[in-house]
């Protein structure tokens, strides 16, 4: 028998919390926890807004910091819980890691993705260190708003039906150098939060950690065979299994050499992405993934105390501020870059705007060190900002795109501005023509004594007209006359082209090609 505030409880039963003077144990809790962020989640779904949040606020809810039902006193009950789902989380992003494609990619892609993590990442740590909270505080911020989440940003090409966009690879370039770079930030700041007791021991820490990393690395390279050969099973449940096993022996040992116990997750991760078994595994742990990483963002949540948002209101208020502004110069950059238009860029911006779990490993990272306790309160509410804005700013890109001027980008899209660029035209094969087939002026404005503003070309026969803003809008005559679906602009310095059928902007390349990475020349 053991006696909890004054009641008895039988053998065997861990009383956890008690709502409304109610006893439960550790089962009722977590049952009940996930199943209200289920229905918490699900109502999210429905207005278009990302999961995590509702997770997080659910530990907020129904945790010790908030006034009201407690189903957990002390958050530690779950800690190994969500430890399983930070491990499984990050295993299962490394076992999706497309390395081939960030190889394949190009120098220019690795380029724009560290532009845009520099940005963000570098403003992040000159913003905790403005906080004054502490180097260490600063590093952690620095990272939480730095790096967008892989899962929300998918989610978001995929609702807004952006994945044939031609800024839509560059955007999940961005995010892939990302999760490496997560990998490599991680390494650095364990050792760095950790108990140190001199310069000499840091640089020990950080050494084996990157040693840590540089074995794993090793690994994937070349024992991958080996790694397959241990978990391989014809059977769907050993499989499962030996998979398990493997992550939180690989994990456990990170821990215990002073690494975090994530990059071990995410480095094994890698390393089963390069074996055959790779679409295997991916299948039967992401079950596994979900409801883990659930109990992981609850779990957070349980450790937030409401009175102290309160304090962090305006730090939080201004992070996003100062997130929507690096990531607008970092689309601008990224679009420039690429040739695309104030669309593009205002897609790439407002996309990766949103942060999710990754901001939350670094708050645990924080709080498991004993940081400024105002760390974890900021980067929820951070989130829980982010997490209504990010969705609701996507949506409306081509309010951003109206405003960016065309003097940041290479070529005048004045008229195309808002324009999404997308492949999804299926009249590219008219693009036949580059040249106009007589002197570059409107014949009809000529004939009925007009002026035109600006001319556009057919690209189907090379017909030279007037555009819309036009008294005569002859291009547009033209193309009901004819048929010819695809104009391109005949104006010095503008490299667009237009459908008119299905009244998008095409991507610029001889062919329609969407893929910015494969793409290096302007329209023509």
């Amino acid at each position: 028998m053991t006696i909890l505030d004054g009641q008895v409880q039988p053998p065997g039963v861990n009383i956890v919390g008690a709502p409304f003077g109610i006893p439960i144990n550790e089962l009722i809790a977590v049952g009940a926890l996930l199943l209200v962020a289920a229905l918490l989640a699900r109502l999210g779904r429905r207005i278009g807004l990302p999961t995590i949040p509702f997770f997080m606020a659910t530990g907020i809810l129904l945790g010790p910091g908030t006034p009201g039902p407690v189903l957990i006193d002390d958050p530690a009950v779950i800690e190994f819980l969500a430890t399983m789902g930070l491990v499984l989380l990050l295993f299962h992003l490394g076992v999706e890691f497309p390395l081939e494609q960030v190889r394949a990619s190009g120098g220019r892609l690795v380029l724009v993705a560290f532009t845009y993590i520099g940005l963000n990442v570098s403003g992040g740590i000159v913003f905790g260190l403005f906080l004054g909270w502490g180097v260490g505080e600063a590093l952690v911020i620095g990272g939480a708003l730095g790096i967008s989440s892989s899962a929300i940003v998918t989610k978001l090409l995929i609702e807004l039906r952006r994945l044939a966009n031609a800024e839509t690879p560059l955007i999940l370039g961005i995010i892939v150098v990302e999760d490496l770079f997560l990998a490599l930030y991680l390494s650095l700041l364990t050792p760095i939060l950790g108990d140190a007791e001199s310069p000499l021991a840091l640089v020990v820490d950080i050494g084996t950690s990157f040693l840590f990393l540089l074995v794993l690395l090793v690994v994937a390279r070349f024992g991958g065979r080996v790694i397959a050969a241990v978990i391989r099973s014809r059977e769907e449940e050993l499989l499962t299994i030996g998979v398990v096993g493997l992550v939180f022996l690989v994990a456990g040992t990170s821990a215990e050499l002073g690494v975090s116990d994530a990059i071990g997750a995410l480095m094994i991760g890698l390393v089963v992405s390069r074996t055959s078994l790779k679409d295997r595994v991916e299948r039967v742990v992401l079950p596994l993934r979900d409801v883990f990483a659930a109990v992981f963002f609850i779990a957070f949540g349980l450790t937030i105390d409401v009175r102290e948002l309160g304090d962090v209101v305006l730090p939080a208020l201004l992070a996003v501020l100062l997130t929507v502004t690096l990531n607008v110069v970092a689309g601008v950059i990224a679009a420039r870059m690429y040739r695309l238009n104030q669309r593009a860029a205002a897609n790439i911006s407002l996309t990766l705007l949103g942060r999710g779990e990754f901001s939350l490993i670094l708050a645990s990272l924080a709080i498991a060190a004993g940081l400024d306790e105002r760390v974890g309160p900021f980067v929820a509410l951070y989130l829980l900002i982010l997490a209504v804005l990010s969705p609701l700013a996507a949506s409306r890109s081509h309010m951003l795109a109206r405003i960016l001027p065309d003097r940041l980008f290479r070529g005048n899209f004045t008229y195309v501005r808002e324009l999404t660029t997308s492949s999804e035209c299926t009249h590219l094969d008219s693009l036949v023509v580059n040249e106009p087939d007589g002197p570059l002026e409107c014949r009809r404005c000529r004939e009925d004594g007009l002026e035109w503003v600006h001319l556009r070309l057919c690209t189907s026969c090379g017909n030279i007209a007037c555009c819309d803003d036009s008294p005569g809008r002859h291009a547009t005559e033209h193309f009901t006359a004819s048929g010819h679906p695809i104009i391109a602009s005949a104006e010095p310095g503008e490299t667009w082209r237009f459908c008119y059928v299905d009244e998008l902007l095409l991507p610029d390349s001889a062919k329609g090609t969407s893929d910015p990475a494969v793409s290096d020349g302007p329209l023509r």
